[in-house]
């Protein structure tokens, strides 16, 4: 598959990473054929590690269709950071903005351009304790239906197996292997004609997501719980579980009060009687 737009900071940075990558960590790289040799496209990534980023980048980059990942805007201030982001055309996002269709104006512009554009759709590493994917948010989605761009599932696993989520020690020996698995683009022609509505948003989200999950059982050769972790239930409930702590700690309290002042009272009133004989 021919390389197409790398430019100078693409391949200074690939210089600079692939090196350590190659020594780190072997690869099992699948799914190719699926990476769409023209076009403007989108990927969804399934996000175990904050070091598969780089390793994903790199399955991506040999692809020859370099993606445009999105970031942070404020990474794409003065400075080399800043220089770099800009030089290999990573994506920023405003996160203050109001209107959430315009954040991702610029993945859009570049999709309607012929660019691939990486989305991590869960927005984090996932807090899942098997490591599954989570529940998505809608960024992909809304870019997908408004461009009728192909949506690229891709799973990954071995990064997490090098760095845990959210440790700091990396895991070098044994040598793991980055394993990814491209799928075939997700149909999301059913939603074409409708409304961009918050709930047919959603659904294009569990779709992509149910698609990168898929992927991702394939390489483990397991099953995916038949729920996806919800981090806004999984809060609702913690604060609900914590609720309840609480109030039942109050009784208990309040229990061992009253039984504190009838101790009392029972202990006075035998004090009492005693001096009254």
């Amino acid at each position: 598959m021919p390389r197409r737009r790398i430019g100078f900071w693409y391949r200074f940075a690939a210089v600079l990473c692939k090196p350590p990558l190659v020594v780190l960590i072997k690869r099992d790289w699948r799914g190719v054929e699926n990476i769409p040799a023209g076009g403007g496209f989108i990927t969804a990534v399934n996000h175990n590690s904050h070091v598969d980023p780089f390793m994903y980048g790199h399955y991506q980059y040999n692809t020859g269709r370099v993606p445009r990942f999105l970031a942070k805007s404020s990474l794409f201030g003065k400075g080399f950071v800043g220089a770099a982001m800009r030089g290999t055309g990573q994506i920023p996002v405003y996160r203050e903005t109001t209107d959430a269709l315009s954040a991702f104006r610029a993945a859009i512009d570049a999709v309607e351009r012929g660019e691939c554009v990486a989305f991590y759709p869960e927005g984090t590493i996932t807090r899942d304790p098997g490591q599954w994917p989570m529940t998505g948010k809608t960024g992909a989605a809304r870019v997908a239906l408004q461009t009728k761009c192909p949506v690229i599932p891709v799973a990954q696993w071995g990064a997490n197996e090098l760095l845990p989520p959210y440790a700091k020690r990396l895991h070098v020996l044994p040598r793991k292997t980055h394993h990814v698995l491209a799928g075939p683009p997700v149909d999301l022609s059913s939603f074409y004609d409708k409304e961009m509505s918050p709930d047919v948003l959603k659904e294009a989200t569990e779709v992509i997501m149910a698609a990168i999950t898929e992927q991702l059982e394939r390489i483990r050769g397991e099953k995916a719980p038949q729920a996806p972790y919800d981090p806004r239930r999984e809060r609702v409930e913690q604060r609900r579980r914590t609720a309840t702590g609480e109030r039942a700690a109050r009784q208990i309290s309040a229990q061992e009060q009253d039984a504190h002042d009838n101790a009392r009272a029972q202990h006075k009133a035998q004090q009492e009687e005693g001096q009254g004989t």
